[in-house]
């Protein structure tokens, strides 16, 4: 099966009955990333970690605050 990585327009080939291949067949909304663009991601990702500023969900906003 052929796969085009989302964010490096690289084009590469996985084995078809591999369970990332059914996931893409299957479900749509999954994204293929080749490994160096996975790579640099989760790079990025546990350096913003570490450095203590990373937040996954914004913090809801109080009534007070709106006032």
């Amino acid at each position: 099966m052929q796969v085009k990585c989302v964010i490096c327009d690289n084009i590469e080939d996985i084995n078809d009955s591999s369970l990332q291949a059914k996931r893409l067949r299957n479900r749509r909304i999954h994204m293929y990333l080749c490994e160096s663009c996975y790579q640099r991601i989760d790079d990025k990702t546990k350096a913003r970690h570490a450095s203590g500023n990373f937040r996954l969900y914004r913090e809801k906003k109080k009534k007070n605050d709106l006032l």
